[in-house]
């Protein structure tokens, strides 16, 4: 495995970004996710949140977009393996990774609710 191990971290960080540019490109998920975490944290400025708050929703947005960049490797990994041909372990393996992606969205938008909401809720009263 040596020959395929980076000689720089210069080397690495560019594989590295480059497998993030690949995933913006080909995953509509991906961009999705990325949109959505955008979103959060612009709503996140306007409602003028802690700096913590910020942290947390960052953190939580990060986990989401890790699950769907192992959820695309996995998929590509299957499908290489069956030669894109079905299979009802790749079903299951397909399955179980983007269960997964919705649980890290699911508790993600769980907890940017459970910080945003009283501050959206003033945010509105100012209004009425």
């Amino acid at each position: 495995m040596k020959k395929y191990q980076s000689t720089s971290f210069i080397k690495s960080a560019m594989h590295a970004t480059n497998g993030l540019y690949l995933a913006f490109r080909t995953q509509k998920n991906f961009r999705k996710h990325i949109l959505i975490a955008i979103f959060v944290l612009f709503m996140a400025f306007i409602l003028k949140a802690r700096g913590l708050e910020i942290a947390i929703i960052v953190a939580t947005n990060t986990c989401v977009l890790m699950a769907e960049l192992v959820n695309s490797v996995i998929e590509f990994v299957m499908d290489a393996y069956y030669k894109n041909n079905y299979s009802k372990l790749c079903k299951f393996a397909k399955d179980i990774s983007a269960g997964a992606v919705l649980l890290c969205a699911i508790s993600s938008a769980i907890i940017a609710l459970i910080l945003l909401l009283p501050r959206l809720i003033d945010f509105i009263k100012q209004f009425i």
